[in-house]
């Protein structure tokens, strides 16, 4: 079962550079995931929650991994461009949970991306692999803005 919560949205911002363009000068499709994964760690900061580091020495969380993407390209940008990812959680489920991402520059839509993630400990049989755990309701709590 999943749980829809109000979700906060957070706006991460960065600039289009030369390098992240192709030879047409438009940006390279990749970087939208780049600039997406950023933003969904900076979701997570933004609402109160300790950086990765201090989860794992805390409580063994090393992090949100990617279990399934979508994305769809509405518009392309170019360097000088500024750009906006605004991201929020409508969906929690209880070890996976749907994380919305429109990239923007200005009032021009340029992307939709969605993520399925999951909140992840080493595997206490084997520390090589990772094991999906239950959402942690005071994390959900932040981010609700609770």
């Amino acid at each position: 079962p999943s749980e829809t919560v109000m979700s906060r949205t957070s706006v991460f911002r960065t600039q289009v550079e030369f390098g992240d363009c192709d030879p047409a000068q438009i940006v390279w499709f990749p970087n939208f995931f780049r600039w997406v994964d950023a933003a969904s760690r900076h979701y997570f900061v933004s609402a109160g929650v300790p950086l990765w580091s201090e989860l794992t020495r805390t409580r063994g969380i090393i992090g949100t991994p990617l279990l399934d993407c979508q994305a769809s390209f509405k518009r392309t940008a170019t360097y000088g461009d500024p750009i906006e990812v605004h991201t929020q959680v409508p969906d929690w489920g209880n070890k996976a949970f749907t994380m919305n991402h429109e990239i923007r520059s200005g009032d021009t839509l340029l992307a939709t991306i969605v993520e399925k993630r999951a909140f992840v400990r080493k595997h206490p049989d084997d520390p090589a692999r990772m094991q999906a755990i239950v959402v942690p309701d005071d994390i959900k709590a932040l981010c609700a803005g609770a």
